[in-house]
Order: C-alpha cells, then structure tokens, then sequence
C-alpha cells in the first residue's frame, strides 16, 4: 500500500438509489430487475459494463498501473420463498430460499412472481382464536406446543383459484418475495436507517458509491466491480466471478451482525472480517484495510464472524480466489428488518475507494 491518495470524506449517499433497490424484487436466480438498476448506474462510471453467463452485473474500471486486477463484489439477490406445490383452492406452500423462517419476516403481504403475472398474496398461520382442533396452529402457541414458527406451520392465501393461478404462471418453483409495502426505508432517530433487505442493497448502494469515487480517482489496478447472483443460496455468482475473472484477490461487500459476541455494534466503523463460517480472510489485506480505515478516523471493527458467510469466502474455500477480504457495513439484526447508520455506506465506500487508490496487491 503506497501513502497519500486519501479518498475526501462525504456523509451523504443516493438514498433515491437505495430505496429504488429496496423496492425492486431480486429473488435467488431471478434478479433482473435489481441487475437492471445495477447496470443504469455502473455503465457511466466503468470503461466496460456486461453481463456474464451467471448473470452477474459487471463493470470494469480500468487502473492507472499494472498491479494484479481486483473483484469488488455485492450480490444482487434477497432471501425469499419457493412455492413448494399448490392446493386445489389455490393456496401455496412454501419453503425457503436462502436462511430464513417466517418470523424473520412476519406475516403479512408477499408478492408471488408469476411467469405472466406478478399477484399480491398473504403469507398467514391463520387465526389465533383457535384449540387443538386446528393443531398447525395450535402447536406455535406458548400454552400450546410452544414450538418455533416454521414453514410447515405457514400458507400463502392467494384469493385466486388453481386454474386462475396456472394463467398467470404460478407453479411450484415460482419465487415468492416480501411486498414492496413492507420495503419503505425508514429514518430512526436521524442517525439510523431501517428497512427489510438492506443485506444487501445497502451494500450494492456502497459499491456504486465507491465506483463514483474511483471516476474521480482512478484506482492503482483493473478494478472489477461485480454485482452477484444468488449468494443467499452458496455464493453461486461469486464463485463463477472469481474463477473467470482476472486477478487474484475478491472483497466483498456485506452486511455486518453487530452483537456482543463479535464485540461488533450498530454506531461503529465498518466492520472487517478475519475469518467466517467458511474461510479465514488474508491476514494482510484485513489488516491494510484496517489500517486505512483508522487513518480515514472511521473507527473500523475487527471481527471474527460465526454463521457467516459472503461471496469472497465461498471463493476461496473453493479454491476460487487465492485471496479474499470483506467489508461490512455494520448492521443490526441481519436477515429481519435490518438498521444502519447514516454514516455506513458513505463511511464503507470511503474506505475501499482509498484502499483500492493505494492497492498494490
């Protein structure tokens, strides 16, 4: 890492851009329309802007040395739902995509994406005012069988019949996903945002930051800023990115669990990672990252993450990437409705600009 190159500091971002995202519907394997906004904005900041055979979004910002190209990574998908098959009055059963459960999201409106129709439904237990006589319910209850809300408890009322359903191209395989209702982005008492899906279109609004600040400072190598596909389900993009893209080093963008355990919390620097569920992180590159964030006075997080994993991890477990980094945005309650500070992506995307200005990797 040389010195100087510091990256100005700026507290705002496009909010306009991070609720747009928020809204947008970006199941795992469906994630058009995120891609679609994803490349709106990168194509007038990279050299290059394609998609590849993943349907990965892609963009390259070509360096200003020879330095070993690096995969800036955000993935573009949103844990949601399955149809698992479908009853003769039309309603739906379901099973997760991606690590989820009903009480992460809660009852209430969904949007089932129908190959010729989007259809407003009810994800729904039913009604409380029930015994043992209506035991799916029955079972959740505390003086019942005080067990945890799962998907065999829930059901998809969908006010349509089969045949009306089968019209509009429902059928088992078809993504279900929280309604755009339940996805306005909220302000906290000034410092804070909340909102569903910030994991990760938070963090794809940090990687458009960033990729706006290096137009304006040009990054040391071949910068290949990568919005993935179907992360929630194995960091399948990721992994297909980092094996058919130069360079050797993959840093992802995520958001960061803050609780006790990691020593991690919501009003802190970015997080950096040194290992997850999947991989320890390159000690170098977590502590150049560090360094840079502390002399930015961003106040950084070490962290050592558990039930973690990112796209920079599942490609070096795979052998993918020879090295791998992450960034996180430090958030609170990560896969429910998730909260970060004003200051997390402008603070994130600060920090990797500078760092990817310097990088000699």
């Amino acid at each position: 890492m040389k010195e100087g190159a510091v990256i100005d500091a700026d507290h705002e971002f496009d909010r306009r851009l991070l609720q747009e995202l928020l809204w947008a519907y970006g199941p795992c394997g469906q994630e058009q329309a995120v891609r679609d906004i994803c490349l709106r904005e990168l194509t007038p900041l990279a050299d290059e802007t394609w998609i590849d055979k993943a349907g990965n979004a892609i963009g390259l910002i070509r360096g200003t040395t020879d330095a070993a190209p690096i995969r800036l990574m955000a993935h573009m998908d949103e844990l949601s739902m399955l149809v698992k098959r479908i009853d003769i009055d039309g309603t739906l059963h379901l099973t997760p995509l991606g690590t989820m459960y009903p009480a992460n999201f809660g009852l209430g409106p969904v949007a089932v994406l129908g190959r010729h129709e989007t259809l407003c439904a009810v994800l729904s237990l039913g009604s409380e005012h029930t015994t043992k006589e209506s035991p799916q319910i029955w079972q959740t209850k505390p003086d019942g069988g005080d067990r945890a809300l799962d998907w065999p408890h829930v059901y998809v009322f969908t006010g349509r019949t089969h045949d009306e359903l089968t019209a509009a191209g429902v059928h088992p395989g078809t993504r279900v996903c929280i309604d755009k209702s339940k996805r306005t982005l909220i302000e906290i008492g000034r410092r804070y945002l909340g909102s569903y899906f910030m994991d990760d279109r938070a963090c794809v609004t940090t990687v458009l930051q960033t990729a706006r600040r290096l137009r304006e400072h040009r990054p040391a190598s071949d910068t290949y800023v990568v919005f993935t596909t179907n992360e929630e389900v194995g960091g399948v993009g990721g992994a297909y990115a980092s094996a058919n893209l130069p360079g050797d080093l993959t840093i992802a963008v995520e958001v960061g669990p803050t609780a006790a355990e990691y020593g991690t919390t919501v009003n802190g620097g970015p997080i950096i990672a040194y290992s997850d569920a999947l991989s320890v992180y390159d000690k170098d590159i977590a502590d150049q990252l560090i360094d840079t964030a502390t002399e930015l006075d961003l106040t950084p997080q070490a962290a050592v993450l558990g039930a973690f994993e990112s796209d920079a991890s599942h490609a070096k477990a795979g052998g993918l990437s020879a090295q791998a980094g992450l960034v996180c945005l430090p958030t609170l309650s990560t896969h429910g409705y998730e909260v970060i500070s004003t200051t997390a992506i402008p603070a994130a995307s600060r920090l990797l600009a500078t760092y990817l200005v310097r990088s000699r990797v």
